[in-house]
């Protein structure tokens, strides 16, 4: 009966838990964002079970299907392409129509993208914003001038052929010598994280075009940020 949201290797195959690998294998079914993706993962690890596809363009048509299977006693686990299941991708959905109907719902932790992008990074891990993508065109500009005042480190998501635009965008927002680093395809062979000013990173991926999957991680607004080593309130 239950529903299991399994993180899945964000690039490197083996970035996978133990724990994950056996609630796959006891599942009746896997929901799987993209089959084929999901179905090398599972190839890998020998694990044969039915997949259904759940995504963003059919969470609305087959939520309530999945819902009743799972409380006439299936057990599914969902797999995104990489990553955890509701950061950024399909999942929320179903885990909120679970707990309505009293579903046990469970996230095992595992990979997500973000964190290991926020600590080699370098800049400040003591408190942090995640906003995921931001938006493409309505609201794009509102949301880059709220983010401008936000004391906390900020990651997003953003996509190879939107960077360089992003980057610029924020620097006329921020200012372009606040700090920040791009990582791309983190755990996979060509893993890179390359540090700088906001106008320094927008120059260069304007003449070096980008691919692959990216975090951007970007320092808070100077003045607002919380000193690492001051203590929290609860502390003194």
């Amino acid at each position: 009966m239950p529903l299991f949201l399994v993180p899945s290797p964000i690039g490197n195959l083996g970035d996978i838990t133990y724990r994950a690998v056996d609630v796959l294998k006891s599942a009746d079914a896997i929901l799987c964002e993209d089959t084929r993706t999901s179905q090398k993962l599972l190839n890998h690890y020998g694990i044969q079970k039915p997949l259904y596809p759940y995504h963003a363009h059919n969470e609305h048509q087959t939520l309530n299907g999945i819902v009743e299977r799972l409380k006439n006693g299936a057990t599914l686990a969902l797999l995104t392409d990489a990553g955890t299941p509701g950061i950024s991708d399909p999942g929320f959905l179903l885990a909120r129509a679970c707990i309505e109907k009293d579903i046990p719902v469970e996230c095992l932790p595992g990979a997500t993208a973000f964190v290991p992008a926020l600590v080699q990074s370098g800049l400040s891990t003591t408190s942090f914003v995640f906003e995921g993508f931001l938006p493409v065109k309505k609201g794009r500009q509102t949301a880059i001038q709220k983010l401008a005042e936000e004391g906390r480190t900020i990651a997003l998501y953003e996509s190879p052929h939107r960077l360089a635009r992003s980057l610029r965008d924020l620097a006329a927002a921020f200012g372009d010598d606040r700090e920040a680093a791009v990582c791309r395809e983190l755990t996979k062979m060509f893993a890179e994280t390359r540090k700088g000013t906001l106008g320094s990173l927008a120059a260069y991926y304007e003449k070096h075009p980008p691919k692959g999957e990216i975090v951007l991680v970007v320092a808070g607004k100077e003045g607002k940020r919380r000193k690492a080593d001051e203590p929290l309130k609860e502390d003194i």
